[in-house]
């Protein structure tokens, strides 16, 4: 009898088991068929082959290898790993919502990796499905548009991956709901503004990187992010002041943005900081030698700077450091001897400053040491008569193109009264302007000098720095201004050709000043101007929609320097397609604009634009000043877009109406309008991106104009998305994968 009472039991826990085993072998093919559908959607990688096999058990790990892995916990898959080599967008019938979709099937998930793959369209509502996600990965790709607030909702999110895709648009303030979030990583996108100040709030967050973004304005306060170790910000236009801090930080990178302010005293206690990059800004005030002694740095970076101060022989340095990159800035006194020694195993860079040393080009001292930075005058020469000599040399440099071309290279101001005179005199020592130099323009030449010390900036972006020429080498470059290098005379003055010793050509602008000269000097540009390029109906000068928009993108980059990159900010250029020359590689670069240290010494008239009256460009940006350009640019943009010359204002307004028109109809309406030339070669979402911008650029009231930088990130994700476009079509015979993408502006 009792053996009896037991049977029941027995059988209960046989039946148990055995309903647990059926029900985790259902789970398993269940989530097999999810990883075959994954497959299918990914257009079958070769990472992903060995899925085929139907006897393969992804969760004792048959299917792993380097590029792909699946890992599971108690019969659930948690982890998906999967690595390609796709450097073109899926084809046209990969859907990123399905993709999502399925994922969701695989409810246990918590990190996802999925990068190099192809994978295009915005990132779906659904992603908030995936509750479990921890990490997700998702960089290399073609992701676009804004991130959606759905992400919110991942609430044990603590890694999130999005470097090298196109989202675009401003980070929402909702980032702080991830509290959670450890890694915030979107290096190579779209974004743009300013950061939100709910970032100071992640207090987890260990990385923050967000280099090579159209993020721009001040940095809100992170100080309170105590965790915060790795902040990575180069390549945007952050600025101007100096962003605040917590101390715990190892790397710290700030290269290439629009800071001005000091570097901050507390930066000598970081005594965790390995990794230090604030090069190719605008620093000022003075270097503190303590970096280098920091006890962990290795890497240090302040080039492209205005530092000052004195640097001692006996100055102690970190063992450890690798790399000291001092070059371009106003540094003086002695290289210690602490950087030199072991000088073979590490990297020691400083260059154009004016320490006492004759390796590596040096500036004279007193370049490091008045406001003057690069006006030079000669010796007081007493007066014997009227015609004594007075020379006063400036040079200046101002990006006029793209970052890789520079119209106006240099700016030599010479004040003559007597050139015979000039001419006795042998090998004249040059000294610099100092406070008690009695000129009739230095005070003025004094109040300029903070357009001319930009120039120094110029070394770290791979431009050339500013030098000062003679009287005698130009005199060299032009033959003594023999006619035969005349090439023409306008209301500035003469125009020569000439050949420096270096064998560089340049082109020379003689500006009379009552009884003065100025000589601006050129970069020699031979191709032409855009508008020849686009609007005379030469079949032999055509330029592809592709270099359209990188001569667009060149423009605005210069238009932003002239904002931006110059103390105070130059506006009201005037600037028309006859302003930009395009180089042998078709290079935009501006060749004219409105100089305020020409305006203000001669007061030379300068051309009415098309946007209406101009205030003084030495004022700052107020009531929209800087609008002017953006609306001359608009004109240069329908002008490439149309492939015509635009002269008056009238037709801009008539032309931009039809650009609105053709926005909202469809694909055969816009490429009705545009040059014939390009009709078949422009995606349309590149082409509609192109003409958005444009008809913002001319809008009548100023106020609504976009800024510079709005105006260049949509520049450039028109030439990514035409990039992306035309290498899928090399790989596909699918049409574009971009097709159906919308673009919001903000």
């Amino acid at each position: 009898m009792a053996n009896r009472t037991h049977h029941p039991s027995v059988f209960l826990v046989v039946v148990t088991i055995l309903l647990s085993l059926h029900r985790s072998e259902q789970r398993q093919s269940q989530q097999s068929l999810i990883l075959l559908r994954i497959q299918q959607l990914l257009n079958f990688p070769v990472e992903a082959s060995n899925w085929n096999n139907n006897h393969i058990d992804f969760c004792k790990g048959d299917s792993n290898s380097s590029s792909l892995t699946v890992v599971c916990y108690e019969g659930n898959i948690t982890q998906l790993h999967i690595t390609g080599d796709r450097t073109a967008p899926l084809p046209k019938n990969f859907s990123m919502d399905s993709f999502v979709k399925t994922l969701t099937r695989l409810p246990s998930l918590k990190v996802l990796t999925l990068a190099s793959l192809g994978v295009w369209g915005p990132l779906p509502d659904k992603i908030s499905r995936l509750q479990s996600l921890e990490i997700v990965n998702v960089s290399f790709n073609f992701l676009y548009g804004a991130l959606p607030r759905e992400v919110s909702s991942l609430s044990n999110l603590q890694t999130l991956i999005l470097d090298n895709n196109l989202f675009s648009g401003r980070l929402p303030n909702w980032l702080d709901s991830l509290s959670t979030l450890r890694v915030l990583s979107l290096k190579n996108n779209l974004f743009n503004g300013s950061l939100p100040n709910s970032l100071g709030n992640l207090e987890n967050l260990r990385i923050l990187s967000l280099s090579h973004n159209h993020f721009f304005g001040l940095v809100p306060d992170l100080s309170r992010l105590t965790n915060l170790q790795v902040l990575e910000l180069d390549d945007n236009a952050f600025g101007p002041q100096f962003p605040r801090l917590g101390n715990k930080l190892v790397t710290l990178v700030l290269r290439n943005n629009s800071f001005r302010s000091g570097i901050p005293a507390g930066l000598s206690s970081y005594f965790q900081l390995e990794r230090l990059d604030i090069s190719s800004n605008t620093f000022v005030g003075p270097f503190q030698p303590a970096l280098l002694s920091l006890p962990s740095i290795t890497y240090l970076n302040i080039s492209g700077n205005r530092l000052t101060g004195k640097l001692f022989e006996n100055l102690s340095c970190n063992s450890e450091l690798d790399v000291v990159d001092l070059s371009s800035n106003l540094l003086t006194g002695i290289l210690p001897k602490c950087l030199i020694s072991n000088s073979s195993n590490r990297t020691i860079l400083y260059a154009r400053n004016c320490l006492e040393t004759r390796n590596q080009t040096q500036q004279p001292a007193p370049f490091c040491h008045t406001e003057a930075l690069a006006v030079g005058i000669l010796p007081d020469i007493k007066k014997k008569h009227k015609e004594h000599v007075s020379k006063v040399v400036i040079s200046l440099g101002i990006v006029g193109g793209t970052l890789a071309g520079v119209a106006l290279a240099l700016l030599i101001f010479f004040l003559v009264r007597r050139r015979n005179f000039r001419r006795r005199m042998k090998n004249p020592p040059t000294r610099f302007i100092s406070e008690n130099a009695a000129s009739g323009y230095t005070s003025k030449l004094l109040s300029e000098a903070r357009y001319i010390s930009q120039t120094k900036k110029f070394g770290a972006v791979g431009l050339p720095s500013y030098r000062s020429f003679s009287l005698e080498e130009i005199e060299a470059a032009t033959n003594y201004f023999d006619t035969a290098s005349l090439m023409g005379e306008d209301s500035y003055g003469k125009m020569y050709r000439g050949q420096l010793k270096n064998g560089s050509l340049v082109f020379i602008r003689c500006v009379l000043l009552k009884k003065s000269k100025i000589f601006l000097v050129f970069e020699y540009v031979p191709n032409g101007t855009l508008r020849s390029w686009i609007s005379d109906g030469d079949a032999m000068k055509s330029m592809s929609w592709i270099q359209r928009l990188g001569a667009a993108t060149g423009i605005a980059k210069g238009i932003q320097f002239l904002h931006t990159g110059i103390v105070p900010g130059v506006y009201s250029n005037n600037i028309n397609s006859e302003d930009v020359l395009l180089d042998q590689n078709l290079v935009a670069k501006i060749c004219s604009y409105n100089l305020p240290l020409l305006s203000n010494i001669g007061k030379i008239r300068h051309g009415s634009s098309s946007s209406g009256s101009k205030n003084s460009s030495m004022k700052k940006s107020v009531n929209d000043e800087d609008k002017s350009d953006i609306y001359d640019l608009g004109v240069i943009l329908l002008e490439l877009i149309l492939g015509r010359a635009i002269k008056l204002s009238k037709d801009a307004d008539a032309f931009k109406e039809l650009l609105q028109a053709t926005i909202v109809a469809d694909d055969e309406a816009r490429r009705r309008v545009i040059d014939p030339a390009i009709r078949k070669e422009c995606m349309d979402q590149s082409l509609k991106t192109m003409m958005e911008i444009c008809v913002r650029c001319l809008a009548k009231d100023p106020a609504e104009r976009p800024s510079i930088e709005d105006v260049l990130w949509n520049l450039q994700f028109a030439a990514q998305v035409q990039d992306a476009w035309r290498g899928d079509s090399q790989s596909s015979e699918g049409g574009s994968p971009f097709e159906s993408r919308r673009v919001s502006f903000h």
